[in-house]
């Protein structure tokens, strides 16, 4: 379905997002593309500040900021959320002076640092015409902007979208390549389940040596930067590496990215509640004591549930 270019957002919410969560780009790293799309944004704009902002269910999350350092806010706080509610599905929402307008006089982003005084924000919309969030450029001046500059604003926009839709588009070609490794896995085994001795181990650097890690002993990974935790069931293990090198080596049948923070052992999830998991931390464990909790990043719990037999 194709909106219209009215205002749309009491009726179709939750269409919106769970358009947004489809992305699975909310509190992921930072990324050079949409910094630079960013940067452009404040240059085009000629203002000191420019966020690319998108609007989650109770918060504004920003993907790439310029002269500005709150990357999560409340979305009732937000210039984007007015935004995409006043200009719906086309245009630049702007605003020359925000004292001289009543529905920002008294915000706290105006009346409190950064002080802003003028804003001008381009909806980040999806094909179906669903607005994910803004590029948005603001400033602690008032102003208005110049034909040739809100064109340059919306133009950037589409660009921030185009690259949010190649990003989905690996992601979801990643997903079929692992679905259709682990159906080849299945078909190679006669019972149907994998033996412990079958499942492949892992060689992680630490320090000066390599080290052996049984897959079937690594109950969770945790980033450190540029090292890694390495949770097995009777000892914890920091190496050097990143998430995206441990993801390429783990069996991506047995384990899920479920945070940005962290990779788990599937059939080692016990229960799930809110935005928290629990883990069997098995012999390690211990009698009487609780399983390990990890946190799930809002945009990996639809891909994460997906995985499970849920009923």
């Amino acid at each position: 379905m194709k909106l219209s270019p009215a205002s749309f957002l009491a009726s179709h919410e939750l269409e919106r997002l769970a358009a947004l969560h489809s992305y699975e780009i909310l509190d992921t790293e930072a990324d050079p593309v949409f910094n630079d799309l960013a940067l452009l944004a404040a240059f085009v704009c000629g203002t000191p500040m420019s966020l690319v902002s998108l609007l989650d269910e109770d918060r504004q999350w920003s993907k790439a900021m310029v002269g500005f350092d709150a990357r999560t806010m409340p979305r009732e706080q937000t210039f984007c959320d007015t935004a995409i509610r006043a200009v719906g599905t086309t245009g630049v929402f702007e605003v020359p002076d925000t004292i001289n307008d009543t529905r920002f006089a008294t915000n706290a982003l105006v009346t409190g640092t950064p002080h802003i005084r003028f804003y001008a924000g381009a909806p980040l919309l999806t094909p179906e015409g669903y607005p994910l969030g803004t590029l948005c450029a603001f400033d602690t001046i008032p102003r208005a902007l110049r034909t040739d500059q809100r064109e340059a604003l919306r133009l950037l926009a589409r660009q921030v979208m185009a690259h949010l839709e190649l990003r989905r588009t690996r992601l979801l070609l990643d997903s079929e390549r692992q679905k259709l490794e682990g159906v080849i896995r299945l078909a190679g085994r006669t019972d149907g389940l994998a033996p412990a001795s079958s499942r492949p181990d892992i060689f992680v650097k630490q320090e000066q040596r390599l080290l052996r890690v049984p897959t079937a002993d690594l109950l969770y990974v945790e980033a450190l930067g540029d090292y890694v935790n390495l949770h097995l069931s009777r000892e914890r293990l920091t190496v050097y590496g990143t998430m995206k090198d441990l993801e390429t080596k783990l069996p991506s049948a047995e384990f899920a990215r479920v945070h940005r923070k962290y990779i788990v052992r599937l059939d080692r999830i016990v229960a799930i509640e809110g935005d928290t998991l629990s883990l069997d931390g098995g012999p390690a464990t211990g009698p009487g004591r609780l399983p390990l909790r990890v946190s799930i990043g809002s945009s990996y719990k639809a891909g994460l549930l997906a995985r499970l037999t849920v009923i």
